[in-house]
């Protein structure tokens, strides 16, 4: 019997490194094609050859992108599994590194597909990072008429006068969970990438019989997430800063609501795509099925690092931004058999136990926020 073997593009970040483990756990072989950007790993420890100390000792290790056709082709010898999660993420950078993420994210799916419609390898299955941020604002409910609705983004003027909540025809409108059926309204370059790159995937997935799923993970967090990147997840840039002995920084009011999920159950949700026999063509929600308001990270976060340090509540909008989105995963459990099982807190006090023995974090915050107001993007 041939032994499975995964590519894992982007295979020594957070979400991939993790993967890694839990595919080998399973007995396949696995790959990792990694650009090893500064960026993402510049503050991690690195080994001799500059790969993260992190990384399973196991895996068989390639340094390149995957913008290069030919990179990507020779990656993918004796691969039957494919799961790409390569990707420049941040939806604020996204916003001023407009060409930079575009090259990175949706022409990049251009040429893995190309290389793939070419032929001559072994692909039979393939699993792609998609974002909940694609659907822009979540789910909601108009508090009078109890009717779903899909609300358009905040306007300027209502966003200037600090109006964050959002409303239809003057009724206040209540979050719901966000399925899959949602219509995708994506309000940043960094999520119009991940709605093409997904679009992308599943088409050309189709076209060439390989069963393809798209994954759209809400916030991830957990051991090894890069805390000096200031475009990373929010709990990383949090934690950065109080370990840093500064306090959170908060847009809005930090009411509006997250959903959170643990890393290990975003890579067992992968595992369990790539594992699965049944052919299928479809995006699904990875999330915690819970949600918390932003506020409430900084503060759960700062309890567990013992740090006395408030959110700073900036009282201003980012633009990209949206008010409400946590997700909906019945189907992702009634299609694969998946649910996540891991509990915010818990997960949390994991992540604190980790970043006391990493290195200790470099707060960019402030050169974050210099990039946003040059880019005129806080209202």
């Amino acid at each position: 019997m041939t032994t499975k073997h995964v590519l894992i593009t982007g295979g020594a970040g957070f979400i991939g490194s993790h993967l890694a483990d839990v595919m080998i756990e399973r007995g396949f072989r696995v790959t990792v094609l990694d650009a090893l950007l500064p960026q993402v790993h510049g503050d991690a420890a690195m080994d001799a050859e500059g790969w993260p100390v992190y990384l399973n000792p196991n895996v068989l290790r390639i340094k390149g992108n995957v913008l290069d056709a030919d990179t990507f082709r020779d990656a993918l010898d004796g691969v039957t599994h494919l799961a790409h999660l390569a990707a420049s993420v941040g939806v604020g950078q996204s916003m001023t590194d407009i060409l930079e993420y575009t090259r990175n994210n949706t022409l990049a799916a251009a040429v893995m597909l190309q290389v793939l419609s070419e032929g001559g390898h072994k692909i039979e299955r393939i699993a792609v990072a998609s974002s909940m941020s694609i659907y822009g604002e979540g789910a909601y409910r108009n508090a009078e008429s109890g009717e779903r609705a899909a609300p358009l983004p905040r306007s300027a003027d209502q966003l200037k006068a600090q109006e964050w909540d959002l409303t239809e025809n003057g009724a206040a409108l209540e979050p719901l969970p966000t399925n899959e059926d949602k219509p995708l309204q994506p309000g940043s370059i960094y999520a119009i990438n991940k709605r093409d790159h997904e679009e992308m995937f599943l088409s050309v997935g189709r076209a060439l019989d390989i069963p393809t799923v798209a994954l759209r993970l809400f916030n991830a967090y957990g051991s090894r997430q890069a805390l000096s990147n200031p475009y990373t997840g929010v709990a990383a840039i949090f934690i950065s800063r109080l370990v840093n002995d500064s306090a959170p920084l908060i847009f809005e009011d930090g009411e509006q609501r997250r959903d959170f999920v643990h890393v290990r159950d975003v890579a067992e949700a992968f595992a369990a795509v790539l594992e699965s026999d049944k052919r299928i063509w479809d995006a699904f929600n990875v999330g915690s099925g819970k949600s918390i308001t932003v506020r409430e990270i900084a503060q759960v976060l700062a309890r567990l690092l013992g740090k006395n340090i408030a959110p700073e509540i900036l009282g201003r909008y980012r633009v990209g931004d949206i008010r409400h989105c946590f997700a909906d995963i019945s189907k992702l459990e009634r299609v694969f058999g998946i649910a996540p099982k891991r509990d915010f807190e818990s997960g949390m006090a994991e992540l604190i136990e980790w970043v006391k023995t990493a290195q200790k974090p470099v707060d960019r915050s402030s050169e974050s926020m210099a990039q946003l107001e040059r880019g005129k993007l806080l209202v």
